[in-house]
């Protein structure tokens, strides 16, 4: 996908009704950003030298712990931004986590010397750029609330209704459902399988098929 730079901003109607002096600098400042599925946005240590707003495709962004397991913390879609970005830039620091792109993605990437002086001198870009942080913050917090408070079958009960979003099949390994729920493979797949004794999904070779939802619903809470 490719936008006109008369059209990118229409994803963000909040920077689309800057004034103009304001909006001058998103316009001719951005630079297009194409990348293919599988490619590596950033990783930790890395510097952050632009303020990045996604147009098409979707960003995994996560972390590794201590085991080298993967946490998803959150995924970035059309319109989104990223708060380890913001951040990042904020704090004039390096990047935290990883993003890894999971289809082709088409993003503008807004210089940190544009970034920093919309920043200082126009309230609607700060107002947008905050809100958007506060929306991602609440997104994180959810994440830290289950890996910390919810049980193993709870997280993985509600993340695979999630992920199927109203269908029956999922193509999926039991590592990169460890990711999502922030857990070991080896206990993703002792649950899996106790699901699968219950009747309540199917297991095939990366892949999960949901044979009784509300079983899987109870167990999420839902």
């Amino acid at each position: 996908m490719s936008l006109p730079d008369s059209d990118w901003l229409k994803q963000f109607p909040a920077l689309a009704t800057m004034p103009e002096g304001e909006r001058a600098p998103l316009a001719s400042g951005a630079m297009a950003m194409n990348a293919p599925a599988g490619a590596t946005v950033y990783a930790p240590g890395e510097p952050c030298n632009a303020f990045i707003l996604v147009i098409s495709g979707g960003v995994r962004v996560y972390q590794l712990d201590a085991d080298g397991n993967e946490i998803v913390l959150y995924r970035l879609g059309p319109g989104s931004l990223c708060i380890l970005t913001t951040l990042a830039l904020l704090a004039s620091d390096a990047y935290s986590a990883f993003a890894i792109t999971e289809t082709p993605v088409h993003a503008m990437a807004l210089p940190a010397a544009t970034f920093n002086d919309l920043m200082a001198r126009s309230a609607q870009f700060r107002s947008f750029v905050f809100g958007a942080q506060a929306a991602r913050m609440a997104d994180l917090m959810a994440v830290i609330q289950n890996v910390a408070f919810a049980s193993i079958e709870s997280r993985l009960a509600a993340r695979l209704l999630t992920l199927a979003g109203g269908g029956r099949e999922l193509s999926i390994t039991h590592q990169q459902l460890a990711a999502e729920i922030g857990s070991a493979r080896e206990v993703v797949s002792r649950q899996l399988k106790a699901f699968e004794r219950r009747g309540w999904v199917s297991l095939g070779r990366g892949r999960v098929e949901l044979r009784n939802a509300a079983p899987l619903r109870a167990a999420a809470g839902h």
